[in-house]
């Protein structure tokens, strides 16, 4: 059966999830549709010219404009919200208002409980809604279920995750592939982790630890916060501990640390010279031209480490992932983790795999995910050591 898609976005992240679903999502439409239309149509030119057919097709569509969203909508299978989080619970409801499953990309826990109270909504329009995919905190976490699904008796689990440049550059080291404010919501607040069986809050740029990761070699580790989402919430009983850390080259913790403690990500206006000016803002305007770069060569590196008990016996299993730039598509590994993660998803909703409803990301079906990944040929590998 082939099916119809909506891409609400034409960034780097949705046109990344048009390529897969022209490739493995038995696409017969996509619509790409962002306020930009030049983009879309750009956005939508180069997925069929990788793919060789002419299966997308971009639009003009403002994701704020909710009657003219679902007559967009309706006649598709599914949907992705490739835009900022503050729209995805209107969009949401746009979805079940069109009859049309979604797909987001999260971003902020407080609206994904709000798109989770659609359950009911979303059973009777024979829809399923499916917040937070993508790297993060979508793939980290599938495969978190996915070491925990291979012991007995789960108990810890600990995951690490980056997107980095593959030829770093002093002073930075460091190039950011998405929204630079979406950095710096992860550098702000406190993660939500379980530590002795309970909720526990930890601070950002705490815990700093030296990883080992090749081909990378030494990388540091530290807490950041919006990686857990609501899988805290879902393993709460079920483990000890549950974490999740960001990966960096060493020296990027001292610098950012720095400049959450000079107060740079808060978003109170401070006054300046008589000029009310927000810190965040004046720090992204210095900062953006420094890390990010309209084509970057990357690598992305994932683990998640399960410890528990398997045949009565204490395990450790590890679950490393690795991707990079493709130069014959153009995608950067973390273009691929994240749009390619979002359009499983969606083959998945689209095939019927999800049942309607709305649904937490970290509810899929672990195993399946990981075949799919390794389907579209991303190299992920299992260690197995008994403690």
């Amino acid at each position: 059966m082939k099916y119809n898609y909506v891409i609400i976005g034409a960034g780097r992240q949705g046109t990344a999830a048009a390529y897969d679903l022209a490739k493995f999502g038995e696409a017969a439409q996509i619509i790409l549709g962002d306020m930009d239309e030049k983009k879309a149509v750009a956005a939508a030119e180069r997925v069929n010219r990788l793919i060789g057919r002419e299966v997308a097709r971009g639009v003009f569509l403002d994701a704020s404009d909710s009657p003219a969203l679902v007559s967009r909508l309706k006649g598709a299978h599914v949907a992705l919200s490739a835009v900022t989080y503050y729209f995805n619970v209107a969009i949401s409801k746009a979805c079940i208002e069109a009859g049309v499953s979604l797909c987001d990309m999260g971003g902020n826990t407080d609206v994904v409980w709000e798109q989770l109270k659609l359950d009911e909504a979303a059973k009777k329009a024979g829809v399923s809604l499916l917040p937070d995919c993508g790297m993060g905190p979508g793939l980290i976490n599938n495969m978190g279920v996915y070491v925990m699904d291979a012991l007995d008796q789960p108990e810890e689990v600990y995951l690490y995750d980056a997107g980095l440049p593959k030829h770093p550059t002093p002073p930075w080291n460091y190039y950011c592939t998405f929204h630079l404010n979406g950095l710096t919501n992860e550098y702000d607040g406190e993660a939500t982790f379980i530590r002795d069986g309970k909720i526990t809050l930890v601070p950002t740029f705490t815990e700093r630890e030296e990883i080992d990761f090749p081909p990378l070699g030494k990388l540091e580790a530290f807490v950041i916060s919006g990686s857990m989402s609501t899988t805290s919430d879902s393993h709460l009983g079920k483990l000890k501990r549950y974490e999740n850390k960001v990966l960096r080259y060493p020296g990027h913790f001292e610098t950012f640390e720095g400049y959450k403690r000079l107060g740079l990500f808060s978003e109170q206006p401070v006054v300046v010279d008589g000029v009310p000016v927000v810190p965040r803002h004046f720090y992204h305007a210095l900062l953006e031209g420094k890390i990010t770069s309209p084509q970057v060569e990357d690598v992305c590196v994932m683990r998640a480490v399960g410890v528990g008990l398997r045949d009565g016996r204490k395990m450790r299993i590890t679950l490393d992932l690795i991707d990079q730039y493709d130069p014959a598509t153009g995608f950067t590994g973390m273009e691929r983790l994240t749009g390619w993660h979002c359009a499983l998803m969606m083959g998945f909703q689209a095939r019927g795999t999800i049942a309607p409803g709305a649904h937490r990301m970290e509810s899929v079906d672990a195993a399946s995910i990981m075949e799919e990944i390794r389907r579209r040929e991303i190299a992920w590998t299992v260690k197995e050591e008994t403690l």
